[in-house]
């Protein structure tokens, strides 16, 4: 297969998922793509943070870290990467363009690859899995970061290469930079690893995780209902 093959590929997987009918599935993907949305989980997230970490220099250690995994993934993509390959989005593709189903006027920046919402969202939900260890909130991380890819690709501002290169860097920088806080931490902490069921087993409280899992599903229920009422 040729580049040429892999391109037109790329696009007639989009406009397979790109839009649809259903109003209430385009007020659904315009709130799930809305970075406002997912506030209360970025504060639940640093609750957390703030809960269980044994000093001052942790958290800001831990919070630095997170902040290098938007940093890498996302503003890399945006300041280096977009601007020099260039691809255009679907939406502003001379080919495909007209095809493209848009919601509400949305069109996105002139550039798409690679998405930077896939790799924002993966390297925060990669870089706190093996943060706190727990598989249940690893689930929605990775549920809430697949959520936002898909919603890109139905809104039609960027085409599934885009989002598997996103997930692809995503993944990478919230594993180096997650290596990269153990290397550190170890040096600053006092090394214990916890077996009571109240715990991770990197001494994350279950009931402080919890409050993140609870977030989560209340933002993905806000948003089913902001989508009702967008319908309206």
């Amino acid at each position: 297969m040729d580049w040429d093959s892999i391109i037109r590929f790329d696009k007639d997987m989009l406009l397979l998922v790109n839009g649809s009918d259903s109003l209430f599935i385009d007020g659904l993907a315009t709130t799930l793509t809305t970075a406002t949305t997912w506030i209360p989980l970025y504060v639940a997230l640093f609750y957390l943070v703030l809960r269980n970490s044994e000093s001052m220099k942790q958290i800001l250690l831990i919070v630095s870290c997170a902040a290098l995994c938007v940093l890498l993934a996302g503003t890399v993509d945006d300041t280096f990467v977009k601007p020099n390959v260039a691809r255009f989005r679907p939406t502003h593709d001379s080919e495909i363009g007209f095809c493209v189903d848009i919601v509400d006027g949305y069109r996105g920046g002139r550039y798409g690859f690679f998405s930077a919402h896939a790799a924002n969202t993966f390297s925060i939900a990669v870089f706190f899995s093996f943060l706190v260890r727990n598989k249940i909130l690893t689930f929605f991380l990775l549920t809430w970061s697949l959520l936002n890819c898909w919603t890109r690709m139905y809104l039609g501002v960027h085409y599934p290469g885009d989002i598997l290169c996103g997930l692809l860097w995503g993944g990478i920088s919230g594993l180096v930079i997650y290596f990269l806080y153990f290397k550190i931490n170890t040096k600053m902490s006092n090394g214990m690893r916890f077996i009571s069921s109240q715990y991770t087993s990197t001494g994350y409280q279950q009931i402080d995780v919890d409050i993140v899992i609870n977030v989560l599903i209340l933002l993905f229920i806000y948003s089913i209902i902001r989508a009702c009422m967008m319908m309206a």
